[in-house]
């Protein structure tokens, strides 16, 4: 592995250049970036993925959604579709993408639209649809739109700030870009991390005087949801179990399993993973499936016993009241 970054890293300088000169371009105003009059929340990274980015949206959504009307306007990676598609009751995990999908199939009275063109997104969503405030799921690299209020995710063991650009690390974006950012969110903490290492951590990432930085850690439902037999997690003790992802970082999902007992196979795909249909077989012939609930979207057609684990972030001490406080003002 060592060997293979060695020999890619004059790539991972070449795009770094690349990235740098056409932030330049947004910075100088070379390049144009659009603004909206409806209010635009863009939720986004500087890495390839694993933030959490799908259960912020949702925490996003649970928040605004009492009190506007909510859109939500992905790319819808890997979707098999093209152009500006709006979700409805006979949309697929294949025509939105697996992420697009499973926000529309969990919140039912708000909007999910996607569309690689994030300018042609937001002006047929107000359009069609004539939204309060539009939720801008994954694109804080995408600067031809200017957004009201960001918020740029890193995961607690993998900083931005200790990465490096691709092929050889993971960023896809400039860490200076941070910069652009209203708010800073380090997911994926442990639960019980202590005041003065997340201290450590904020100075590691040197915000600015006006950045708001909170912690968060996943928080995993013990109850199963899906189609398969077995009801909560401690029901799986004693029982074969094969667990099913297709997502960046399956390793907080792998400890918390293990803190609950659970002896099982771990059968793991590359993120966003359409599975085939001889995948398909050999996964019926399992015992006792679980799965996340991004893959479940993509799986539950074709299996029909599959549990899935739900999760959500949590703040640590007033973090709740502090994005919410954040989202009052962007709203008022």
């Amino acid at each position: 592995m060592w060997l293979i970054k060695k020999i890619l890293f004059p790539f991972s300088l070449i795009y770094g250049v690349v990235v740098y000169v056409r932030n330049r371009c947004y910075d100088l105003r070379i390049f144009s970036s659009k603004s909206f009059n409806t209010p635009l929340i863009c939720v986004g990274n500087l890495s390839t993925g694993g933030t959490g980015k799908t259960p912020m949206v949702e925490f996003l959504i649970e928040i605004l959604q009492k009190e506007n009307k909510v859109a939500v306007l992905s790319r819808g990676y890997k979707r098999k579709s093209n152009g500006f598609v709006l979700a409805n009751a006979l949309s697929t995990a294949e025509d939105l993408g697996d992420e697009p999908f499973q926000i529309f199939s969990k919140f039912t009275d708000i909007t999910v639209a996607v569309d690689a063109d994030r300018v042609n997104g937001i002006q047929r969503l107000n359009k069609e649809v004539q939204p309060d405030v539009i939720i801008l799921d994954d694109a804080f690299q995408h600067r031809k739109v200017k957004p009201k209020y960001s918020i740029l995710l890193t995961a607690s063991g993998d900083l931005y700030c200790d990465d490096w650009y691709l092929p050889t690390g993971n960023l896809r974006d400039s860490i200076r870009e941070a910069q652009r950012a209203d708010l800073i969110i380090v997911t994926k903490n442990s639960p019980d991390i202590r005041k003065e290492h997340r201290k450590q951590i904020t100075q590691k990432l040197k915000p600015q005087a006006d950045q708001l930085v909170l912690f968060s850690f996943l928080q995993y439902d013990l109850t199963l949801y899906g189609t398969g037999k077995f009801k909560n997690i401690a029901e799986l003790k004693n029982e074969k179990v094969t667990l099913v992802t297709g997502i960046a970082n399956p390793k907080p999902l792998l400890q918390f399993l293990n803190s609950q007992g659970v002896i099982f196979e771990h059968l793991a795909f590359s993120d966003h993973h359409f599975f085939k249909k001889g995948e398909i077989e050999m996964l019926r012939q399992k015992p006792n499936l679980l799965t996340t609930e991004k893959d479940f979207v993509r799986l539950k057609d074709a299996i029909s016993d599959i549990s899935f684990i739900r999760i959500k972030h949590q703040f640590f001490e007033d973090g709740l009241e502090k994005i919410t406080d954040e989202l009052k003002k962007l709203m008022s």
